[in-house]
């Protein structure tokens, strides 16, 4: 081989580095780009007119360091109709978990008409603690779950829709036919899903986590959406969605804020991709509901706030389950395809038995409330 030709095969190699190394770098500002303008500042802010109660110093979040237990407090409202500003109680509360020892994720749906203590505003369902700011909304959760909430990510339906399109929709197993329909809303936001398997973009998938149109409204429509959205969470980390990260998250960063920061979200991300489904809940659990009428309309009470916290507590200690053999003879068809997360679901609330999820097409554990 003479020098030329040496030297030609260096240059070509050195080409190709550099330019996988521009590819790299434009990807990552690309992402850093749109990361960073998910903490909305000033008038872009959600929450810009929202003025906190005088009478007490608003509280901040606690600070996650990184190597404990971090608690997200995850918002979706129904923001249709408001005025630039204005702040809907929240239609969705739910709050993820992640233990980067354990490497152990956990996530707990919260009902929304759970009465309940908001600090400084007196007692109110809990969606109502939103509309009093993020702080103020995770200050309650926290006070509920006994748990630090260091973040919350915000968005409206619209952020769902364009987050379920832009990773490419989700193929989910609806368990059921569901049907509701709204002339108050022009029928802009019916529900029409058929039983089975099938491919839900974004329209699809809002109707399937809002319909609560049946006996068990919103104890079954809880479970639903931890399902469906451990199923985002598995399309997320898919090569496809990863290599079309950038494109995503241009797409829903006009309807999120959140409190975390570029580097927050680095650390997450290394620690959630590490990290396995080990808990899926319904606050509060089915053993201490109890339903009250305060003014004229029903909304849920807690037995014993104590037990709730310590329900929390057990659902993160809970032993692992051995892992089933689903290439064995006696193993049930489709068994591969069950949730094997340490769960009750929505019905019984001991946070140790197995749960089957809505979107397996098993009847929801919730089903024991109506019996």
């Amino acid at each position: 081989m003479t020098k030329r030709t040496k030297r030609a095969i260096i240059w070509s190699i050195t080409g190709i580095l550099v330019a996988i190394a521009a590819v790299a770098a434009y990807y990552f500002i690309a992402i850093y780009n749109q990361v960073d303008k998910f903490q909305k500042k000033g008038e872009d802010s959600p929450f810009y007119n929202v003025q906190p109660v005088e009478t007490k110093k608003e509280a901040e979040p606690p600070k996650w360091e990184g190597t404990e237990q971090v608690n997200i407090l995850l918002m979706g409202v129904d923001a249709r109709g408001l005025k630039k500003g204005e702040v809907p109680r929240s239609d969705t509360m739910l709050v993820a978990s992640i233990d980067p020892v354990k490497k152990k994720a956990y996530l707990f749906s919260i009902m929304r008409d759970t009465y309940i203590k908001i600090p400084g505003y007196g007692s109110d369902r809990i969606n109502a603690a939103i509309t009093h700011g993020p702080n103020k909304a995770m200050e309650t959760v926290s006070e509920l779950l006994g748990i630090p909430i260091q973040y919350y990510v915000y968005t409206d339906f619209q952020g769902f829709i364009e987050l379920v399109d832009a990773i490419g929709g989700v193929d989910f197993y609806v368990e059921k036919d569901m049907r509701y329909t709204s002339k108050a809303d022009n029928h802009e936001y019916d529900i029409d899903l058929k039983k089975g398997q099938q491919h839900l973009d974004g329209n699809s998938a809002l109707q399937y986590v809002r319909f609560r149109h049946d006996a068990l409204s919103d104890y079954s429509r809880t479970e639903r959406q931890r399902n469906f959205l451990k199923a985002v969470a598995e399309k997320m980390i898919s090569t496809t969605s990863i290599m079309k990260l950038p494109s995503i998250l241009e797409k829903v960063n006009p309807y999120i804020d959140t409190n975390l920061t570029v580097n927050d979200m680095w650390k997450l991300a290394t620690v959630a991709y590490d990290s396995k489904m080990a808990g899926s809940e319904q606050i509060p659990p089915m053993k201490l509901v109890v339903e009250k009428n305060v003014g004229g309309s029903e909304v849920i009470g807690i037995r014993s706030e104590d037990q709730l916290k310590q329900f929390v507590q057990d659902v993160f200690n809970a032993p692992d389950e051995p892992e089933q053999d689903t290439d064995s003879d006696n193993s049930p068809a489709g068994a591969a395809d069950t949730d094997k997360s340490t769960s009750t679901g929505a019905g019984a609330g001991t946070g140790t038995s197995r749960s089957t999820g809505a979107g397996s097409g098993s009847p929801p554990a919730a089903e024991t409330f109506r019996n």
